[in-house]
């Protein structure tokens, strides 16, 4: 299990701050997340960048450690 943590308009696309998934990499994370959501958190998530225990994760098929702490953090405007 992986705690996955929303902010901005990822928290408003899936209702919720927080909660625990299993999945065993970023790809199937995305495609529960998609799933258990909905298509407005799916388009979110197309775009949005993810930290993996605060690391920036690009390999989206690279094993989730056990006990991880994904941030799911879409595009943010301004600057």
């Amino acid at each position: 299990m992986v705690t996955v943590r929303y902010f901005a308009g990822a928290r408003a696309a899936a209702g919720t701050g927080e909660e625990q998934v299993d999945a065993a990499t970023l790809d199937e994370l995305i495609l529960t997340l998609s799933a258990r959501h909905g298509s407005g958190l799916e388009k979110v998530l197309e775009v949005a960048s993810f930290l993996v225990d605060e690391v920036v994760c690009h390999d989206r098929g690279a094993a989730l450690p056990a006990g991880a702490g994904v941030d799911v953090l879409p595009p943010f405007a301004g600057g």
